[in-house]
């Protein structure tokens, strides 16, 4: 057997060999067994009696009570006291270096045995406090408690090996066996359980369970400010600091990363590096490596992550598969689930954005909403099996139950109200406001529904003077539009002709609306959509039900001015034929003129001729008169003459 040391060197008994030597070298005790250990301490001490009348001679042997309130009981125990007081040492070598140390208690073999003139000290066990030497205020209750400490105050430690190596740490507490056990100079630490906080330097840690910060698999913690509560809980930790972790084996590959929060079995499990991470339920974040600033809250939420940061996830299952994808927000069970590297994307209902793998910057409200959106982008869905089916679609908005559930391929459309927009599919740039859509509807704007809508009321028209454009007509499926007019919009072009005939004999008529229609009763003028269809069905609107609705007053306007042409042409025709004889007229009226201007003349000249005539008639009978008179009897004139 080896020699038992000096009691004036104050050597201490190494529990691996029977040599005298002044530190107890227990490499890597925390990991062995307590059987393995204790075996050969055992065995020493039972050697150390059977030699210890042969190798001390103290008289009188220390027995029972001494001067100053001193209790000793046991070979050594208070060997070297002076003037200390209050002191109680029960053990071989219990308090045996103390001189002027006060109130200290000393239970077991070595306990406190360096201490000179610390006070204050607990020490119950084998090697309990037994490096100490002025520490004060020290609580050390198991085998080789505080065993190193040698001026670290206020340190309690209770448990088989905890707080072994510490030396000048002060205000630890360790509780469990080997807790705290790798800790030098850390201070204000607290561990509780098994190999709770294998801290070296690191000060203001708290570990609660077996293994806690750093445990059996790293013994050099350094970081401060951590708290873990759960066996192996920030059990590999090393710098990192303040660091929050509850549950068993949370933040438990931890080294450097800092100011993360785990609560839950395997919260953020393999995070090393990865800072400002928050992970609560079973599994959250459990694959973080150097991801920062996320925040996981249920079962599975971003349990894959691994350097994706600036995420939030709360809900069983919620981004669950997101490896390197930032700034993404999922709420509920199995939001963004699937989603892998798609970066600033919010989920908030369960199965949100349930598919979604690299599809970024799209925001669904809802149970189901965006469910099958892979690859998308910029997608806004609200309402419970909002844009359901979208695959690739982008930049569709979508506010309502089920509204565009059904598109898939569909981009920049726009649909609000329960619904809406429910009959799209691949169609892109519609609108849909409380109306289900058509299949294959593109760059179409749909307002209501013709079987529930009733009225449509638009402000900011009435009033309003346009001074150019083109009118609005309505069909009976209540699309709104102009008519085209130009050629290339038309086929089968022919002149209307005597086709306008017909509203020749449609009848007009004035009349009031029904009160229920027009309260006010304002007069009317128009046609009698029923008579129409008699004289013309292609001038008449039906509704949805078939009935007559309305007339094409368009169309009658284009009639109308066909007739009118016709008629304008007649009159034209009419007139042309009137001037022609107006001209005719005006020449014979100057052929007259002509006429009764040689009448005249001629009945001037025969007037002159008549008086001429006259006065040789008159000039005449003169003559003849003044023949008679001077002409003789008249002679019988014989056959002779």
């Amino acid at each position: 057997m080896g020699e038992v040391m000096n009691r004036g060197s104050a050597k201490l008994i190494s529990p691996t060999s029977t040599k005298t030597m002044t530190t107890l070298p227990l490499k890597k005790s925390i990991s062995r067994s307590s059987l393995r250990r204790s075996l050969p301490v055992v065995l020493l001490v039972l050697a150390l009696f059977a030699l210890s009348s042969t190798v001390r001679a103290v008289n009188p042997p220390p027995d029972g009570g001494y001067p100053n309130q001193n209790t000793a009981e046991g070979d050594g125990a208070l060997q070297s006291l002076t003037s200390g007081l209050g002191n109680t040492a029960i053990g071989f070598d219990a308090l045996f270096s103390n001189t002027n140390g006060n109130d200290n208690t000393a239970t077991g073999v070595n306990a406190l045995i360096r201490n000179t003139r610390g006070s204050n000290n607990t020490a119950d066990g084998f090697n309990a406090l037994a490096s100490s030497t002025t520490g004060d205020g020290n609580t050390a209750n198991g085998f080789q408690t505080l065993f190193s400490n040698t001026t670290g105050n206020g340190n309690t430690a209770t448990g088989g090996g905890t707080l072994f190596s510490n030396t000048s740490g002060s205000a630890n507490t360790a509780n469990g066996r080997s807790a705290l056990g790798a800790n030098t100079t850390g201070i204000n630490n607290t561990a509780i359980g098994s190999g709770a906080c294998s801290n070296t330097t690191g000060n203001n840690n708290t570990a609660t369970g077996v293994n806690t910060l750093g445990g059996s698999s790293l013994n050099f913690n350094t970081g401060s400010d951590n708290t873990a509560n759960g066996a192996s809980a920030l059990g590999s930790n090393t710098t990192g600091g303040q660091n929050t972790a509850t549950g068993v084996q949370a933040l438990f590959s931890n080294t450097t990363g800092s100011d993360n929060t785990a609560i839950g079995v395997n919260a953020l499990l393999r995070n090393t590096s990865g800072g400002e991470n928050t992970a609560t339920g079973v599994n959250a974040l459990l694959g973080n490596l150097a991801g920062t600033a996320n925040t996981a809250t249920g079962w599975l939420a971003l349990a894959t992550n691994i350097n994706g940061g600036g995420n939030t996830a709360g809900g069983a299952g919620a981004l669950q598969s997101n490896t390197s994808g930032s700034s993404n927000t999922a709420s509920g069970a199995d939001a963004l689930v699937t989603n892998t590297t798609g970066n600033n994307n919010t989920a908030a209902g369960a199965a949100a954005l349930f598919n979604n793998t690299t599809g970024a910057g799209n925001t669904a409200i809802g149970f189901n909403a965006l469910r099958s959106n892979t690859t998308a982008f910029n997608n806004t869905a609200t309402g419970q099996g909002a844009l359901l089916n979208n695959t690739t679609g982008a930049f569709n908005t979508a506010d309502g139950y089920r509204t565009l559930s059904n598109n898939t391929t569909g981009s920049s459309n726009i649909a609000l109200g329960s619904n809406a927009g429910l009959n799209l599919t691949t169609g892109d740039n519609n609108i849909d406001i409380g109306s289900p859509g058509a299949a294959g509807d593109a760059g179409v704007i749909r307002i209501g529904k013709p079987s529930t809508t009733t009225g449509t009321l638009v402000a900011g028209i009435w009033g309003k003077t346009v001074a150019s454009g083109a009118g609005v007509i309505i069909s009976s499926s209540g699309q709104l539009g102009t008519i085209q007019s130009s050629a290339r919009y038309k086929q089968d072009i022919k002149p209307m002709d005597r086709t306008s005939e017909s509203i020749l004999a449609l009848k007009p008529v004035t009349f009031r609306y029904k009160e229920d229609l027009d309260p006010d009763g304002i007069p009317q003028f128009g046609l009698v959509a029923e008579e129409v269809e008699k004289v013309n069905p292609d001038l008449v609107l039906r509704d949805e039900n078939g009935k007559v609705m309305t007339v094409r007053y368009e169309a009658v306007n284009a009639m109308l001015l066909n007739e009118f042409l016709k008629e304008h042409r007649n009159v034209a025709e009419q007139q042309t034929k009137v001037a022609e004889q107006h001209s005719t007229i005006a020449q014979l009226k100057t052929i007259v003129a002509q006429q009764q201007k040689q009448i005249a003349a001629q009945q001037a000249t025969a007037a002159q001729q008549q008086r001429q005539i006259e006065a040789l008639t008159a000039t005449v009978r003169k003559v003849s008169e003044r023949v008679e008179l001077s002409a003789p009897a008249p002679r019988i004139a014989g056959n002779d003459d």
